[in-house]
């Protein structure tokens, strides 16, 4: 690796990109949301999803594919808007107590888990279609390619480190939500877990759209 990258270059990169990762945003507040509600290893989908979400966002903002979503800002907003409508629709369900994602009391029949191939496309679409991350990649990523290098070995070193980076903080985001979860049902507030649940994914999708 030291051979593709200098290390004074990864000392710099890792501390960078993980309080980028760590900072709440829209992943790590989707991570939270379903850590809630359908507990951590359902949870791992959606971050499959949205790791190649990732991906594709460090890799167009360092090939040139950004450019483009800029020449076409109506599309991309078109984008934001549709995935954040689908996230208000998924909060709305939990308010309503309603819907797939919704946690149950344990002495009621536990209701059908999302799909998992819902999960993957949530998160995809949620890395996506997050224009702070595209900001994020294309103001931070590019500084640490060094054009005396070969960019393809490179940009895999750089691109897995943000994976593992990404993949940690989610974990810490999906076990914190887990844990506030099992603390609210044991006082039986249910309800409550809906709630709270449903309102960060209103706000997840508000801000997915407008933001």
């Amino acid at each position: 690796m030291l051979g593709v990258i200098d290390f004074s270059v990864l000392a710099l990169f890792v501390p960078t990109f993980f309080f980028v990762s760590i900072t709440p945003g829209m992943c790590m507040t989707l991570a939270l949301t379903l850590g809630m509600t359908v507990g951590v290893r359902r949870t791992g989908w959606m971050m499959l999803g949205e790791l190649a979400g990732v991906a594709l966002v460090a890799l167009s903002a360092v090939l040139g594919i950004a450019a483009l979503m800029l020449r076409h800002p109506e599309a991309f907003q078109l984008f934001k808007v549709a995935g954040g409508a689908y996230l208000a629709w998924l909060g709305v369900q939990m308010w309503r107590a309603r819907g797939r994602m919704v946690m149950v009391a344990a002495q009621d029949r536990i209701a059908e888990p999302p799909a998992r191939s819902a999960l993957a496309l949530q998160g995809f679409l949620t890395a996506v279609a997050n224009p702070k991350g595209w900001a994020f990649f294309i103001a931070l990523l590019p500084p640490f390619i060094s054009e005396a290098r070969p960019l393809a070995p490179q940009l895999a070193v750089l691109v897995a480190i943000i994976l593992l980076l990404e993949t940690l903080c989610m974990l810490i985001y999906a076990t914190g939500g887990r844990t506030l979860s099992r603390l609210l049902a044991r006082g039986e507030n249910v309800r409550l877990i809906n709630r709270i649940a449903g309102t960060l994914m209103l706000l997840v999708g508000g801000w997915l759209a407008f933001g």
